[in-house]
């Protein structure tokens, strides 16, 4: 059985897609922006977002596998480690850094992740 969460966010009606689909035993959250005027910021807005959609979806933070991270600049991600690490604690996740262009200038980071459904 398929499930499909949406958030509301400006995106997934133009676009065409949801905040997360859960699916054979895992939850993938799509590609997350957050609001706000720094990295740091965006950081946790994002993370908000995920967390909501995970929680929806019946898991944590903590069941997060894979996570893959979006930036402009790549020197912006170094300030966002301290969030990442209390965010993920003893549960750390796989992850990846691409440096590339965003949707929109204003973003700063964009964030993905799947999660393993518990039980």
């Amino acid at each position: 059985m398929t499930q499909r969460i949406f958030s509301g966010g400006e995106f997934e009606a133009k676009i065409g897609y949801c905040r997360a689909v859960v699916a054979g035993g895992f939850v993938h959250v799509a590609g997350t922006v957050g609001q706000g005027d720094t990295v740091t910021d965006q950081c946790r807005a994002a993370l908000a977002t995920i967390k909501g959609a995970l929680e929806q979806a019946g898991c944590s933070m903590a069941d997060v596998v894979r996570v893959n991270y979006y930036l402009p600049d790549r020197a912006e991600f170094e300030p966002c480690w301290p969030i990442l690490s209390e965010t993920f604690g003893a549960h750390p996740p796989a992850a990846t850094m691409v440096e590339c262009r965003l949707i929109d200038d204003k973003y700063r980071i964009e964030i993905e992740v799947t999660a393993v459904l518990p039980g």
